[in-house]
């Protein structure tokens, strides 16, 4: 699982353009939004794509209370994406 935060940090990175942070400044448990490390809502949906297109996740449009538990942090979509990959 570790490597799959350090994939999640990384695409975080990459997709948003975030150059001033590295893999290591994304601490797991830390909120992705608002305070922690300050994404917004289109950050979120330029994230949401990055991942689709890396892991071949979908994202409920309908069910945006999930969508936020799933975004909370890096350890919270690690599990998802476990999660999704175990349901294929």
């Amino acid at each position: 699982m570790d490597d799959l935060k350090l994939q999640i940090k990384e695409l975080i990175i990459d997709a948003l353009e975030l150059e001033d942070i590295k893999p290591g400044d994304i601490i797991d448990s830390e909120p992705l939004f608002g305070e922690g490390l300050g994404l917004d809502s289109i950050d979120a949906l330029e994230l949401g794509v990055a991942l689709r297109k890396k892991f071949g996740i979908k994202f409920s449009a309908e069910k945006s209370e999930d969508n936020r538990k799933h975004f909370a942090s890096v350890d919270t979509l690690a599990a998802y994406i476990e999660i999704a990959r175990e349901s294929k």
